[in-house]
């Protein structure tokens, strides 16, 4: 199960409503081995495509090393769908390279920016998709 704040919620669904029609991707880190998610981490779709999200390498190694000096792990690994639903692809799974991760998934398809959005949490590991529950609380 991932527990998240609504306060992190409402940022990962204003930076796929902000970057819509284009995906938006990003990282919530925390503390290493805590599976807490924490700190907000917008990234720039290097693709900038509305069917496909990649992090810019240059950008994902600052990230890591950033981390890597506040003893922080990538938590959730965030992007939007545009037109389909909050689903990994096939692309996804194939990318997902973070076992311990929670991969969150926003889809903004039939949305005019305001209206509602679908926000699931996805676990994937060697290629296996498992949904799980998401608990959004007020704080830890």
């Amino acid at each position: 199960m991932l527990t998240i704040t609504q306060a992190l919620v409402d940022q990962i669904v204003a930076h796929a409503r902000k970057d819509h029609p284009d995906e938006a991707c990003g990282v919530v880190a925390g503390p290493a081995g805590s599976d807490r998610p924490e700190r907000f981490i917008p990234m720039l779709n290097a693709a900038m495509s509305p069917t496909f999200y990649e992090f810019d390498s240059g950008d994902l190694l600052k990230l890591y090393r950033d981390m890597d000096d506040r003893d922080e792990e990538p938590v959730v690994i965030y992007h939007s769908h545009t037109a389909t639903e909050a689903y990994p692809s096939r692309t996804d799974i194939s990318y997902a390279n973070e076992p311990g991760a929670h991969y969150v998934l926003v889809s903004t398809a039939d949305t005019d920016g305001l209206g509602d959005f679908q926000f699931r949490s996805f676990r994937i590991v060697d290629g296996e998709v498992t949904e799980e529950e998401v608990r959004i609380v007020e704080a830890y």
